[in-house]
């Protein structure tokens, strides 16, 4: 394996290497969004809300402007050498005046406890096991699907730092789902049109979206490595309008971005892994005696996204399963920065899946129950 991708445990964990993200995208809805990102429907789930995925993933981003240059650009190769080159990376939140200090999924490891709005425990690998900061075994209920800042993330302690979670009042996230049916009505009764298929069977015509009612003093914040144009722009699988911004990253956050990530680490978005047709916890190539140790996850969830083609219809990309943000990594050899890591360990569907920022982490040394020089940021 190549030095690229595994650290030399004998240097500093800093790294010098130039940001490969320096802008932020700023999105702020002019009305509702879209919630759904391409959920796997199920005849149980088709009653109902059909589950919402929120915020809109990047590569729901890359596809906005994607499209936009698309419509400004006859020519297909000239589009190609503008569009491959673009990196996002997200999703992430904000509050609308300090959109640098966006929130990210809280690592795994850190846990809280149901109701409170603090990191209450945080569980560190001791080489045999996960452990807490307390010699007790841990019982109770656990928030799931909290945020944290990422102006504490290089926080030696977290514990007792204020997050934010999807079902506690004061500290609720900023979003709500508001479900809309939009039936195709008969021209001649107030009843739901039903269409005749081909095999005799009747197929009605209720259609459900998931709208998504984002609070006006927040955003949703991506990470781009290139500038790109501002303005009014129709963003997910309905076409919301948004207000896009795009704005310089902050210095302290590009130097976070280019620190190797060390021995333990955490994801900040989703990680795809495997082949196109199979879905793996980690990287075919971490699976030796040099690489992986431990991880810390949940469940996967579902992963999807418009891939392309000729005409208004877009294929939709083969459903697969991601690796959720907040999953933690340790590893035997530290390793690199995220941007340095080979380009070979994400599939590749059309654009490679690291284009869109898949697997993003972030270096969490406090996840291992001793700490050698090179874990330390």
């Amino acid at each position: 394996m190549s030095a690229v991708e595994i650290a030399d445990g004998s240097s500093s964990s800093n790294s010098t290497a130039e940001s490969l993200f320096k802008y932020l995208v700023v999105i702020e809805p002019l009305g509702f969004l879209y919630g759904s990102a391409g959920r796997f429907l199920s005849p149980d789930n088709l009653v109902g809300r059909s589950g919402t995925s929120f915020p809109p993933s990047a590569a729901s981003l890359s596809g906005l402007f994607s499209a936009t240059y698309t419509q400004e650009e006859p020519d297909k190769e000239k589009l190609k050498a503008k569009i491959e080159p673009l990196h996002f990376a997200g999703p992430f939140w904000a509050k609308s005046d300090s959109p640098q200090n966006f929130y990210v999924p809280t690592p795994f490891n850190c846990l809280v406890e149901k109701g409170a709005e603090n990191i209450t425990y945080q569980l560190s690998w001791n080489g045999e096991k996960w452990q807490s900061q307390i010699e007790q075994l841990l019982s109770g209920k656990f928030e799931s699907g909290s945020w944290i800042a990422i102006k504490d993330w290089n926080e030696k302690k977290w514990v007792e730092k204020k997050v934010w979670v999807e079902k506690k009042n004061d500290r609720l996230v900023p979003w709500k789902p508001i479900p809309h049916l939009h039936p195709q009505l008969r021209e001649d009764e107030r009843r739901v049109k039903i269409e005749k298929l081909a095999d005799g069977s009747e197929r009605g015509s209720l259609f459900l979206e998931n709208g998504v009612q984002l609070d006006p003093d927040y955003c949703l914040v991506y990470l781009c490595n290139d500038k790109v144009n501002d303005g009014w722009y129709r963003f997910g699988g309905e076409g919301h309008m948004v207000d896009v911004r795009c704005l310089p990253l902050d210095e302290h956050l590009q130097q976070l971005l280019t620190q190797d990530v060390g021995k333990s680490f955490a994801l900040i978005t989703p990680a795809i892994w495997g082949s196109n047709r199979l879905s793996t916890r980690y990287p075919a190539v971490w699976d030796c005696d040099r690489y992986l140790e431990t991880l810390l996850t949940e469940r996967p969830h579902p992963f999807r996204y418009r891939l392309g083609g000729e005409g208004k219809t877009k294929r939709l990309s083969r459903g697969r399963y991601a690796i959720p943000a907040g999953t933690v990594y340790v590893m035997k050899t530290p390793l690199k920065a995220w941007q340095s890591w080979d380009v070979q360990w994400f599939p590749k569907e059309g654009p490679s899946l690291k284009r869109w920022g898949c697997g993003l982490a972030l270096p969490l040394p406090s996840a291992l129950g001793y700490t050698p020089p090179e874990a330390i940021a």
